[in-house]
């Protein structure tokens, strides 16, 4: 957050207050920019599910499918095939 406060212009205090303001925080929207690029990265069949979880920063499968079913309520694996196949 610290980082993308300096290059809005932000103090991180200011950054935090004006989110807050608009009824979000840095954590749900680095969460949705997450949930987004790995939708995304989970369509291209050339990629795996685990380079996709290495890709968005996951040290393993099990933390990145844990974190894909909170945000999206279904698995990488069965996302895919859904979007792939149908």
């Amino acid at each position: 957050m610290l980082e993308v406060a300096r290059q809005l212009g932000f103090a991180e205090r200011t950054l935090r207050r004006r989110l807050a303001e608009e009824g979000t925080s840095y954590d749900e929207i680095a969460s949705a920019a997450l949930a987004s690029m790995a939708a995304s990265y989970l369509l291209d069949r050339q990629r795996t599910i685990q380079e996709t979880a290495f890709e968005l920063g996951f040290t393993d499968r099990a933390a990145f499918h844990r974190a894909f079913k909170r945000w999206t309520g279904t698995t990488p694996a069965s996302f895919r095939k859904s979007r792939l196949t149908g």
